[in-house]
């Protein structure tokens, strides 16, 4: 059974976050072999956001996709950047009239791979509905080859999400709350799924930001500035084979360094 490998890197938070990733990216490379590498990038501007420098630093390293999410517009000059450049995808079920695209396609080797980023509306905001949009997709969308990293925050939510794409996407791999789940799985219509697959960023931290802040702000209640912690970065992410044939996972496991 010929089999082709995913590499997904979760959401890489601030400077720790990129450094981790830059540093591992030809190391893992090496061991895993990937067919596509794909990466979730933002919270790679100072944990909030992405910049055109920070991009091309992460497709330089090899990344032929990066994902987005929420905090994709934080910095603004990104905006005519994700204009230009189709392998860098904000969550796909925004308004029509929002710039960038959530849809790019890979080419390798006769593997067409669509990779979609779509956002979740549970105790988030500004996004459509993220079923009506995968059905729409379903019917568009002709490779049976389809990665989807859903960009969203309640666990119910994601979960059941994958369900409702289960025989009809590739995998489905949770980010944005920065926490690596231990739910990776093939659902029984050989779709790859896992609630979140964590981040690559400073550790210890509270989800990436310095924790010393992070508890004034839960005991004080007042407005605080949350940083990036300046400590060394962890790397996150799941590998997924999949079936050259018909695009169904047959395997995914997570990874963290």
């Amino acid at each position: 059974m010929e089999q082709y490998r995913i590499l997904f890197l979760g959401d890489i938070v601030g400077k720790p976050g990129r450094d981790a990733v830059l540093q591992e990216l030809p190391l893992l490379k090496q061991e895993l072999q990937p067919t596509f590498l794909i990466v979730n990038g933002e919270n790679s501007a100072a944990g909030v956001g992405i910049t055109p420098k920070i991009a091309d630093e992460l497709f330089k390293a090899g990344v032929d996709c990066i994902t987005l999410g929420n905090h994709a517009f934080n910095k603004r000059e990104i905006i005519p950047y994700l204009e230009q450049n189709s392998k860098i995808i904000r969550p796909i079920n925004y308004p029509d009239s929002t710039p960038g695209k959530g849809l790019c396609y890979l080419q390798h080797k006769g593997i067409e791979l669509a990779v979609i980023n779509i956002g979740g509306r549970v105790f988030m905001d500004g996004f459509d509905d993220p079923f009506a949009e995968f059905d729409r997709l379903d019917k568009q969308i002709q490779t049976p080859h389809r990665f989807f990293d859903f960009h969203a925050e309640a666990t119910s939510e994601k979960v059941a999400f994958g369900f409702h794409a289960d025989g009809r996407a590739t995998a489905v791999v949770g980010t944005h709350t920065h926490i690596q789940t231990a739910d990776e799985k093939i659902l029984p219509g050989g779709t790859a799924y896992i609630t979140d697959v964590g981040m690559c960023g400073p550790f210890p931290s509270v989800i990436g930001m310095d924790h010393r802040i992070i508890l004034q702000k839960f005991r004080t209640s007042m407005p605080t500035r949350f940083e990036v912690a300046d400590q060394p970065g962890v790397i996150c992410g799941v590998v997924v084979d999949v079936k050259v044939s018909d695009g169904q996972a047959v395997r995914i496991e997570r990874i963290q360094r």
